[in-house]
């Protein structure tokens, strides 16, 4: 199983997400909370919908999220200007520095991780992944393979 890079990516996903959690708890912000405030951090505007789909949730599990976020003073919905039933999320001026502390506990698991390893075996890494991520986002190659099977 140790040779299976699925299983292998997935299990390195866990450990991140059980670290940083570990990490930030400090800072009353769970892991799913922290990915929802970068994802809205990186899409200003981003909907409701279009989030829960980055994160793998139901939209009635991100909309809870939202309000626990909205409450804490972290997030706010704008109404979109192009359709009245939708809203635009916006992290709120407060939020700022809780994300870049965030984003200094998320630094220090990811030095952690690579800890041990030469600056090019790091780039060689991330280049790696990057490759493994291009080859299975790769929705036409995809397509061609089941078409063409």
């Amino acid at each position: 199983m140790q040779s299976n890079i699925a299983f292998l990516a997935t299990d390195i996903g866990r450990l991140f997400r059980k670290r940083f959690d570990v990490t930030s708890r400090d800072l009353g912000v769970t892991g799913p909370q922290w990915r929802m405030l970068m994802a809205i951090e990186r899409t200003p505007g981003i909907n409701q919908g279009a989030l829960a789909a980055w994160l793998e949730v139901e939209a009635i599990t991100a909309g809870r999220m939202i309000d626990r976020l909205e409450r804490a003073g972290l997030v706010e919905r704008r109404a979109d200007p192009a359709d009245r039933r939708t809203w635009r999320l916006y992290l709120s001026e407060a939020a700022k520095p809780m994300v870049d502390r965030l984003r200094r506990r998320a630094a220090t698991v990811i030095d952690e991780a690579v800890e041990g390893f030469t600056p090019a075996e790091h780039e060689q890494l991330i280049s790696l992944l990057q490759r493994v991520r291009c080859n299975l986002s790769d929705e036409t190659s995809l397509e061609a393979k089941l078409v063409h099977g």
